[in-house]
Formats: C-alpha cells, sequence, structure tokens
C-alpha cells in the first residue's frame, strides 16, 4: 500500500501537470493570433496529420461497422427487429462509436507522432537553435501542429463514419440482402441534426486536445532518448483520458439540452 506521502506527491504532480497544460494552451491561445502566420507550415501540417491517416482511420472506421453489426444483428433478430438494424448503427456510429474510437485511433498515432518528433527535436537542441537564430519556435512547431489536429479530426471523424456506415451496410446486404438506398434512406431518416452537430463539435475538441498534449510533452521533453520515449508514450495516455474526459462533458452537456 502506498503511503500518505506517496499519493500526496502523485496528487500534486498531477495538479502541476494540470497547471502546466493549461498554460501551455493559454500561450497557444496568444501565439495564434499573432503575425506572423505560418500558413505554409499549417497546410504541411495539415498533410501530415489528415492525408497520412486516412488509411488507418479508413480500416478502423470500416471494420468498426463490419463487427457493431456482426455482433448485434443475432441479438435484434431474437426480439424480431432487424428492420431497425440501420437506424440503430447509424446512430451509434455518427452519435459516439466513431467519433470516440477514431479520435483515440489519431491519438495513439498523431500525438505519439508529435510527441516524438518534438521531443527529439528538443533533445538534439534544434529548438534551442531556433530560439537563438531569433525565430519563435513555439509559433513555428506548436501553433501549427495544434491547429492542424484540430481543423484535420472532423474530416477523419466523418470519413471514418461513413466507411464505417458502408461496412454496415455490406453485413446487412449479405444477411439480409438489403439495398443500398434502402439501408442509407433508413439510416438518414433515423439520423437528426441534433444528432449530427454535437458529434461534430466535439472532434474539434479532441484534435485540440490531441495536439496540445503531444506538442506539450515533445516541447518540454527530458534529455536523452528515454526522455523522447517517455514523451511519445506519455502523449498517447494523456490525450486518450483527456479525450474520455471531453466526450462525458460534451455527452452530458447534449443531454441537457435535449431535456430542453
Amino acid at each position: 500500500m502506498p503511503n500518505t506521502r506517496t499519493i500526496v506527491k502523485k496528487v500534486n504532480g498531477f495538479f502541476l501537470l494540470i497547471g502546466e497544460l493549461s498554460h501551455f494552451a493559454k500561450k497557444f491561445f496568444v501565439e495564434m493570433w499573432k503575425p506572423p502566420y505560418e500558413f505554409k507550415e499549417l497546410l504541411h501540417q495539415c498533410y501530415n496529420v489528415g492525408n497520412r491517416s486516412l488509411p488507418l482511420v479508413g480500416i478502423t472506421g470500416f471494420i468498426i461497422g463490419l463487427v457493431l453489426t456482426l455482433q448485434t444483428r443475432p441479438t435484434l433478430q431474437e426480439f424480431g427487429a432487424v428492420s431497425w438494424m440501420p437506424a440503430m448503427v447509424g446512430i451509434s456510429i455518427v452519435r459516439e462509436i466513431g467519433p470516440v474510437i477514431i479520435a483515440l485511433t489519431c491519438a495513439g498515432r498523431i500525438a505519439s507522432g508529435i510527441g516524438a518528433e518534438l521531443g527529439s527535436m528538443r533533445v538534439t537542441e534544434q529548438i534551442d537553435a531556433m530560439e537563438v537564430s531569433g525565430t519563435n519556435p513555439f509559433k513555428f512547431l506548436v501553433v501549427t501542429r495544434i491547429m492542424a489536429t484540430t481543423l484535420m479530426l472532423p474530416v477523419l471523424v466523418i470519413f471514418g463514419d461513413v466507411l464505417a456506415l458502408y461496412g454496415s451496410f455490406l453485413i446487412e446486404n449479405m444477411k439480409g440482402n438489403v439495398s443500398f438506398l434502402l439501408y442509407f434512406n433508413q439510416v438518414f431518416d433515423a439520423l437528426d441534426f441534433s444528432d449530427l452537430l454535437p458529434a461534430i463539435i466535439k472532434t474539434f475538441f479532441f484534435g485540440f486536445a490531441i495536439g496540445l498534449v503531444g506538442c506539450f510533452k515533445g516541447y518540454y521533453c527530458a534529455r536523452g532518448t528515454v526522455g523522447v520515449g517517455a514523451a511519445a508514450n506519455t502523449a498517447v495516455v494523456l490525450a486518450s483520458m483527456l479525450i474520455f474526459v471531453l466526450d462525458f462533458i460534451a455527452v452530458l452537456i447534449s443531454d441537457i439540452f435535449y431535456e430542453l
């Protein structure tokens, strides 16, 4: 059993981490509006974050649709409610499963990549060299990456949701001989604007959290190769935890609005 001193030390470390991360986020919002604006680097990072994540996100989304339909269909058959399958899968994927699982997948790829990249730059003193030469490394390295993840994650989630629904359709087509038009008509009939809007909005926050944590851990990486590995590892863990916390807050707010 850990003693009281160890528990207090861990609690203090947790709150210290929250404070440092909040200060880092504040610095991002301050630097984001200051010229010069690194549009070229932003586009480059959008390509790295978005285009290079498409295969992983596409495969993940497609398998989500296949597995969810295969696992749910036998249960609905027992109750004679197979006709509800497109509506149920559509609402589940668009509202919750698609955004969260794809965000977690991106956290594993993007947050670790950013943490390792900036960490290696810190260890090899490239960031220090940028500061000495008069360049603002925070503006060039951090702001562009956080903005890229914030902008690209909603696009990746929409792409993954579409492939997830298509994977679900394939199972329904093979098992129940459901046509493409009938399946997607039932999906879109079940979805409302109030389902789409909160799901899209929270993906911006997911992307911001992934970029913020990855940049924070990499930018303040400890010296040595061990520090780079620790930065990449802790970036994934912390980003995943933040995604769950943000998702809980988003669902809580959405539930309040539904009741109103």
